[in-house]
């Protein structure tokens, strides 16, 4: 009789307590974008991206040493203390211009007459300003939801003021998953840049995601250049033919080698690309409907699975040998969804006279330890400098290093 009495009260305490102890339960955290595909991908668990340090590395800590280049070429730091350092634009008296992801700057760097460097915050506070360029002396910024012009930039780097709002005439996409931009300046005075697909793989307005995309400056007369393109980050117009080639980041947790990162040419104005469905001859079985892969335009060239292939440039200096001369310098930012990490380097994509690539060969080396599965720093984009020289912007450090040859 005692027990049971004991068990009935109890009871009653239990549920009197329940609904106490459930409000003081937080709600589970959704999990992050980057994580969609994870559950039955059979890959790692703890596979996760790397955040970059956030704070001022000093210059002997930076991984100089480690690079490796071909014979006659030499890297020198260009300028350090800048984190989370992205892509590069420069101004017509040569100030360097670096956008950021996380940490929400854009950065100013200027030349002093002995040769070493002045860098500035230029900005901050915005919502990760990744793209950036320079057209006509004026700066135009590229965050995920605002586009900004700063005026005769050059003439203004220690008051640049709140610049001219352009974001609802470019009406650009503001889903933050994958909605960094990289922008470059054409031969015709347009604007190219990306617009990223806002999940790993899934069906999406494909006339307004994962496609290249071009603008008078103003923000109006927007042309679709390509479709099917997942995550560009990295795009350039050829010197020659004008044009347009990109980089993309294939989708996360289909497996450690499949699918790639690709290079993609762009012949005409529209061009289908294969994405969510295809990334070359690979048929994503996690696509939303199954297509001929053939039935879309095939990547110029595959650039390694999970390397994250961004920023690219074609060398049109005169510094490096004549055979790098209009070739196709792409930084590999470094997987972090791969077992064995890929990328963490600087590639050549080597093309012939009809603008085939034959090849792609390595440059910047030295930053992945394969040895104990670590890196020592994340190239993000490459700059060709009007002396000849390149310049390659490491993320991880907040760095950029000059890249120079003497035979």
């Amino acid at each position: 009789m005692v027990r049971t009495r004991i068990a009935a009260a109890g009871l009653l305490a239990a549920l009197y307590l329940a609904p106490s102890v459930q409000a003081q339960q937080a709600p589970a955290a959704a999990a992050p974008a980057w994580a969609s595909g994870r559950e039955g991908s059979g890959m790692a668990p703890n596979l996760a991206p790397h955040a970059p340090r956030l704070t001022v590395t000093p210059r002997d800590q930076l991984p100089l040493s480690a690079i490796r280049l071909p014979p006659g070429f030499t890297a020198e730091v260009y300028a350090h203390g800048i984190p989370g350092a992205r892509m590069m634009a420069e101004g017509p008296n040569g100030t360097i211009f670096a956008g950021s992801r996380t940490i929400g700057r854009v950065y100013a760097i200027t030349r002093n007459a002995d040769g070493t460097t002045r860098t500035r915050t230029l900005l901050q506070g915005l919502t990760q300003p990744n793209g950036l360029v320079v057209l006509d002396g004026n700066l135009y910024v590229v965050a995920i939801n605002r586009v900004l012009r700063f005026d005769n930039i050059e003439q203004n780097l220690d008051n640049p003021g709140s610049g001219t709002d352009l974001t609802a005439a470019f009406a650009l996409p503001t889903e933050e998953h994958h909605g960094w931009k990289f922008v470059a300046p054409g031969p015709d005075g347009r604007l190219y840049m990306n617009v990223g697909v806002p999940c790993n793989v899934c069906d999406f307005d494909r006339d307004r995601f994962a496609i290249l995309v071009s603008f008078r400056p103003d923000g109006s007369d927007r042309r679709i250049e390509a479709r099917g393109i997942r995550n560009s980050v990295g795009m350039a117009l050829h010197p020659q033919t004008r044009e347009l080639w990109a980089t993309n980041n294939g989708r996360d947790w289909a497996g450690n080698d499949v699918p790639e990162d690709s290079l993609h040419r762009v012949r005409r104005s529209g061009e289908d690309h294969g994405f969510p469905y295809c990334v070359g001859s690979w048929a994503d079985p996690g696509a939303p409907a199954q297509r001929n892969c053939s039935e879309f335009v095939q990547p110029a060239a595959l650039l390694g699975p999970h390397t994250a292939a961004l920023g690219m440039r074609f060398y049109t200096g005169t510094m490096f040998p004549e055979a790098y001369r209009n070739q196709i310098f792409i930084a590999r930012r470094g997987s972090w969804n791969r077992e064995r990490i890929s990328g963490f380097d600087v590639v050549v994509a080597k093309l012939d006279a009809q603008g085939n690539v034959t090849g792609v060969e390595p440059f910047l080396e030295g930053l992945r330890d394969d040895a104990n599965q670590r890196f020592l720093g994340r190239p993000v984009d490459v700059h060709v400098m009007r002396d000849g020289s390149m310049l390659v912007a490491e993320e991880q450090f907040g760095a950029i290093y000059r890249i120079t040859y003497r035979p």
